[in-house]
């Protein structure tokens, strides 16, 4: 590795090791969560490693919990995950040119975290080769994502240890205002957010949960909709 591209990775580490102070507790409490819900240790580890997805995970684990049909709960955890997708088709214009293995490899490790270290930092230094913009990103996986599996481990070995007065659960909202905050830095974003929560509210009471993807499918819908009619507004300004 060249002096600029560990240059580059460390600059991920730095960017993506603030995260760890809720992974730590998220990845407890996931780990908590599974062994409750009757899985092993080995069970567990291997739900994070293979899914490395938080909300799509808890979101399966309550659903299979009660006794869901399968088709719903696989449903209920790829809505959760279609912003995945978008993540994907945003870093594609910073990392297309890398080799398929590579690409790979951050498509793997492209969550949450990793996703808003990366993007902020490449809209605050466009100007850099898709190998260092690499290198910054695997820097922030690094910080990120071993201490989610381990954590899994260590929650699901400790299992009902943890006192519930901890209230391990407040990491998994502040996580998402973390990230979701600094990236509210349009309409089209800030409607898409509104609809979302008011949407996800007001379809609770829905059956299977159903509720979430509605929410989540409309939220796209309103910001792409409020998206095009600015467009649209500027060019004929």
């Amino acid at each position: 590795m060249t002096t600029s591209l560990r240059s580059e990775f460390a600059k991920g580490l730095r960017g993506g090791a603030p995260f760890v102070l809720v992974i730590i507790p998220f990845g407890l409490l996931f780990g908590v969560v599974a062994t409750e819900a009757g899985l092993n240790v080995l069970e567990a580890l291997s739900f994070s490693v293979v899914v490395i997805a938080g909300a799509a995970q808890f979101t399966a684990l309550q659903l299979l919990q009660d006794q869901l049909p399968v088709a719903i709960v696989l449903l209920s955890a790829l809505c959760v995950n279609l912003r995945m997708a978008m993540y994907s088709a945003a870093l594609t214009q910073h990392l297309g040119p890398l080799p398929l293995w590579k690409k790979a490899v951050a498509a793997y490790f492209t969550v949450d975290q990793t996703f808003a270290t990366a993007a902020l930092d490449y809209e605050k230094r466009p100007n850099r080769t898709a190998e260092q913009k690499f290198a910054f990103f695997m820097g922030a996986a690094i910080a990120i994502c071993p201490a989610w599996y381990v954590f899994t481990i260590v929650g699901a070995m400790v299992g009902n240890a943890i006192p519930e007065s901890f209230a391990l659960d407040f990491a998994v909202p502040i996580t998402f205002l973390a990230m979701i905050a600094p990236a509210l830095r349009s309409m089209a974003h800030v409607a898409a957010a509104f609809t979302s929560v008011v949407l996800a509210l007001a379809l609770s009471g829905l059956p299977y949960n159903l509720g979430l993807p509605i929410a989540a499918l409309c939220a796209m819908i309103v910001g792409a909709a409020v998206e095009q009619r600015l467009t649209r507004a500027e060019a004929t300004a």
